[in-house]
């Protein structure tokens, strides 16, 4: 026994020796040790676009929050249960360890990386900016104050929180530089492939840094006009002018690259959701063109061939009422994070609020209109005969430019759910009403998720003070009314 003992303490020695420290042994020398930063801006994208295109209940509730979808068998969602699921630890999930985490691995990768050139380097590093500033921009919105100066770090489990305005202007300033790094003369270096959205193209990538900054200007006019109008004055004539310029991921026509609504709606094989009446009645009011696109018509019965919405806020017979369109059963439909037709509707806006931005208030929003169309396979034709319509034609569709433009935005945001939610809350059209046994008001934001509460106390409760109050009626810092 002694002797079978020694020769194991022997052995052990032997392998020992032969390396530094016994975390060698958790290296296995046939695979590579560190993922290319390329590899982690594929990942990043993916996730960003699949969390901000999900139908998933779990992630991402908001076409039920804007009242596009109604439910079946189960209406949680409808009636603001966010608890049950834990939505908002998904969704914060999603963003700060799928897209930010890559996002920020990426970016030392890639500043240590000897082999590009100091262009092609500095391109990429743009490009990663551009998209941390989407998907910070999108916590913002969500939930308010977040993590931001202390975040992203392993080391610190305990990161104090941001104020929400002081994050977007940080956000912004960071846009800027990035705007301002990205040079086109140096070819198509940058990711290539590997970018999912533009292949590498940094003129596309600076139509959408500059879209994205009409955006964000837009987002903060109502408390900060003067900023406002210098941004948006910036950016207006370098943003996307066309639906080829859309910033959008498009997927693939098998799991796990496909869109993830097509996993929900046909791949699951359940049958979870219908058009809600709120959203569809607005369609038929309008013979809205992308109603074909949107939803089917009723199967059976005596509504049989017509477009009918369930009730939002309670179960629907799903043979009973409009399911959603099969263009959204196509695996390979496109992944939305930014659109032609919403950038000339925050030009529309960007007129109306008397910034100089060229153009009339009129045709940018006719633009926008025909361009939503088209991107839903819609004609010019069909486009010119729907804003003829006096409930349509922007001289008579509403009282107020928010109206109008509001109205039309949600129709043509069917595809960014997340975007929509944002603009219903900002722009306050259309006038959505809570369902009936509801657990709150129409929510303006995301709670924080629970595991906040248990593991970094402290800062999640000096956050709630500061933002007044952690529940979904609280108001992010933009939505002044």
């Amino acid at each position: 026994m002694k002797k079978i003992l020694l020769f194991g303490f022997t052995a052990l020695f032997l392998a020992t020796s032969c390396v530094d420290s016994l975390d060698d042994y958790n290296v296995d020398p046939k695979r590579a040790t560190t993922v290319p930063g390329v590899t982690l801006i594929t990942n990043a994208q993916r996730s960003l676009a699949r969390t901000i295109t999900s139908s998933n209940v779990n992630l991402n509730p908001f076409r039920l929050y804007v009242q596009y979808w109604a439910q079946t068998t189960y209406f949680d969602e409808s009636i603001y249960n966010i608890d049950t699921r834990a939505i908002n630890n998904t969704f914060w999930t999603a963003l700060y360890r799928d897209v930010l985490g890559d996002l920020r691995e990426a970016k030392k990768i890639i500043t240590a990386d000897p082999v590009p050139t100091e262009a092609v380097k500095a391109n990429q590093l743009a490009i990663l900016e551009v998209m941390e500033v989407y998907a910070w921009s999108t916590l913002v919105n969500t939930f308010g104050n977040v993590p931001y100066t202390q975040a992203l770090d392993f080391k610190n489990t305990q990161p104090a929180y941001d104020d929400a305005a002081t994050i977007y202007t940080d956000l912004i300033a960071r846009l800027d530089a990035a705007i301002g790094q990205m040079k086109g003369d140096a070819g198509s270096g940058s990711f290539a492939d590997a970018d999912l959205y533009y292949h590498g193209d940094i003129a596309g990538w600076l139509k959408f840094a500059n879209s994205l900054k009409l955006r964000m200007a837009l987002t903060i006019a109502d408390v900060d006009a003067t900023k406002a109008k210098l941004l948006a004055e910036q950016a207006a004539s370098k943003v996307l002018t066309s639906n080829a310029d859309n910033a959008q991921l498009n997927f693939l026509s098998s799991f796990p690259n496909a869109n993830p609504v097509w996993e929900d709606l046909v791949q699951s094989g359940r049958f979870d959701y219908v058009g809600a009446s709120t959203f569809i009645n607005q369609l038929n009011t309008r013979n809205d063109p992308r109603r074909d696109d949107y939803f089917k018509t009723v199967a059976g019965g005596t509504n049989a061939g017509t477009f009918r919405g369930g009730v939002y806020g309670t179960n629907n017979s799903y043979a009973s009422f409009s399911a959603p369109g099969e263009k959204l059963e196509d695996p390979t439909q496109p992944g939305v994070l930014l659109s032609y037709s919403e950038v000339e509707f925050l030009l529309a806006e960007a007129v109306e609020r008397g910034f100089a931005v060229g153009g009339t208030a009129a045709t940018h929003y006719n633009r926008a209109v025909t361009a939503s169309i088209q991107q839903w396979g819609g004609t010019t034709a069909e486009a010119t005969t729907y804003l003829a319509q006096p409930t349509v034609a922007y001289a008579t569709a509403g009282s107020t430019y928010k109206e109008k433009i509001g109205i039309q935005k949600w129709i043509a945001l069917y595809a960014q759910p997340v975007e929509s939610w944002k603009e219903f809350r900002r722009l306050d059209y259309p006038r959505l009403t809570a369902p009936a046994g509801a657990l709150s008001a129409l929510p303006l934001r995301f709670t924080y998720p629970v595991i906040e509460q248990n593991l970094n106390g402290a800062n999640y409760t000096s956050a709630s003070s500061a933002i007044g109050g952690d529940v979904v009626t609280t108001k992010i810092f933009w939505d002044k009314f």
